[in-house]
């Protein structure tokens, strides 16, 4: 999204946004009008968070679990209601070109922020080594010691920025490692293995979100998922029934044949594997 950002709105002026949601803004101080008449200078992704560079003025976004950046070569010049449907936040861009960030469901978590340096948004400030960054020392730099699973460090921004719930069970289950292992005790091939599917995992996703829009990069990411919400259905490496365990939030998926052992994780927040 970042390049896209970069390569459709770099040079173009902000004609206007439009907050069809205020609790999409999180700050308030300098007002989003500021924006306005201002040039794109350049865009830029920390972790799971957008960076828009308007001349030294930047709008941040967080998209969330169900938020999506819609692009448009011909954006509605209205702006959209208050209240009504699922945009949150509208950007006009010079030649008629835009963006809508929307949020699907009841949970309202898609954020923005408008600051003079990215750095004042708190979570971008606690953001760890980007996922992409790390090489293999690096990687084993940031397991070392973590007595976490590593299903939860891969998802903590803090300690590896960009993963998020559903690509870290991608993830895991090409690198054949269960959610529930101990990160600081994973050998030296296991950690090899966990960074080249990470490698590749993301790389593919950076590389299909260049070239699909949001409706049809949401329906391939889910089609093209090994495990991730498909719960039920066969394997796709050994035909075993993907397993599922559910937590508060969310959940996780997972192969027991390909990433346990055969041994089903019990489906509770502080399980062990089932003996």
């Amino acid at each position: 999204m970042a390049q896209h950002l970069r390569d459709n709105a770099t040079g173009r002026s902000v004609a206007r946004v439009d907050i069809a949601s205020l609790s999409v803004l999180k700050t308030v101080s300098p007002p989003w009008s500021e924006l306005h008449g201002r040039t794109v200078t350049g865009a830029t992704r920390y972790g799971k968070y957008l960076d828009l560079d308007c001349e030294g003025l930047h709008l941040v976004f967080h998209l969330a679990r169900a938020g999506w950046m819609r692009w448009s070569d011909s954006l509605s010049p209205a702006p959209p209601k208050p209240g009504r449907g699922p945009i949150a936040l509208r950007v006009h861009l010079g030649g008629g070109v835009g963006f809508d960030l929307t949020e699907a469901g009841t949970q309202k978590k898609l954020s923005a922020w408008v600051v003079e340096d990215p750095a004042e948004v708190p979570g971008i400030a606690k953001l760890g080594p980007d996922a992409l960054s790390l090489d293999v020392e690096g990687l084993t730099a940031v397991l070392s010691g973590r007595t976490e699973r590593i299903k939860t460090v891969l998802t903590d921004q803090s300690m590896i920025a960009g993963i998020g719930n559903a690509y870290s069970d991608e993830i895991l289950h090409a690198a054949k490692l269960s959610p529930y292992a101990t990160a600081g005790r994973l050998d030296a091939d296991a950690v090899e293995r966990l960074h080249a599917t990470m490698r590749e995992i993301l790389t593919d996703a950076v590389e299909r979100s260049l070239k699909q829009d949001a409706a049809r990069l949401k329906a391939e990411k889910r089609s093209g998922m090994r495990v991730h919400g498909r719960t039920g259905l066969p394997c796709p490496v050994c035909g075993d029934k993907v397993r599922e365990v559910s937590f508060a939030d969310r959940s996780l998926q997972y192969c027991a044949t390909c990433q346990t052992g055969g041994r089903p994780l019990a489906d509770r927040r502080l399980s062990r594997l089932l003996k």
